[in-house]
């Protein structure tokens, strides 16, 4: 016989008494109904990604890579998880959080980065809510411009301190892409000062010209003051400090990475505090 019974010959469907007429074309009403709603929401989350580079959030942090735009607003970018991450660590509250994927598309994320890989999550924070102040061990920077010197003396600080950093004008951003970079997230922990700041004790701290640092009487409360690597400090800034510290050097050797000078300070002080 037909597998399959003509409509008309076909036995009426039995009927669950205990089930409603409509339940089953409720359900799948219901069902379509999730369904659409799901498609909805899938298109209203897409439709919230910023598509295009004009965005002004995205603008602004474009703009955030010139330091007259970071001087004018208070504001800094910052790129990458780890870095982000520690901003928010250190309780900051960003102005803006860009994740790609989730806001923003990876693609028009990746126009405004200022890294060879771009980064998944770019944060926008207020220079203001930045650790500040000037007390016990610190690290006075005459000058120096390079910010990938900068941010490692930020880190140096972090890791060997607790210390500050006083900057001088004529010093090179903290706050800039590279700076923020090299610091490894201490720009969130280090307190920064003006360089007229910087209390206590000073000792300048050159490759010639003064007592070996580790002669150097230091006490607890001191500033290691430094210069930049061609020019180091000019003489008056090394008159006006209390004592003038040389690292000794290997025969040749014209001077050091001014990072790493600020990191052998460091080290001195913590080794003689045990």
């Amino acid at each position: 016989g037909a597998l399959v019974q003509p409509a008309d010959e076909r036995a009426p469907a039995r009927r669950d008494p205990a089930r409603p007429q409509g339940a089953r074309r409720h359900r799948r009403e219901r069902s379509r109904g999730v369904r659409e709603d799901r498609r909805a929401g899938e298109d209203g989350a897409r439709e919230k990604l910023i598509s295009s580079a004009a965005n002004p959030r995205l603008k602004l942090v474009r703009k955030l890579q010139d330091r007259r735009w970071r001087d004018k607003l208070g504001l800094f970018a910052v790129e990458g998880e780890d870095l982000v991450q520690a901003g928010l660590d250190a309780g900051l509250e960003p102005e803006e959080l860009l994740v790609a994927g989730e806001n923003v598309s990876a693609e028009v994320l990746a126009t405004v980065s200022a890294l060879p890989h771009p980064a998944r999550r770019i944060a926008v924070f207020r220079r203001g809510d930045l650790p500040r102040g000037a007390s016990g061990v610190g690290l006075a920077l005459w000058r120096v411009g390079d910010p990938g010197n900068l941010g490692t003396i930020l880190r140096t600080a972090d890791a060997l301190g607790p210390a500050f950093v006083a900057l001088s004008d004529g010093c090179a951003d903290p706050t800039g892409p590279k700076a923020v970079r090299a610091s490894m997230g201490a720009i969130f922990r280090v307190p920064l000062a003006g360089f007229e700041e910087a209390p206590g004790r000073r000792v300048a701290l050159g490759a010639r010209g003064g007592e070996p640092l580790r002669e150097v009487e230091l006490g607890d409360a001191v500033t290691f003051v430094l210069g930049a690597e061609r020019e180091g400090l000019p003489d008056e800034v090394a008159a006006a400090c209390d004592a003038r510290a040389s690292i000794e050097l290997a025969a040749g050797a014209e001077s050091l990475n001014v990072a790493v000078a600020a990191a052998l300070a460091l080290y001195e002080l913590r080794r003689r505090q045990g």
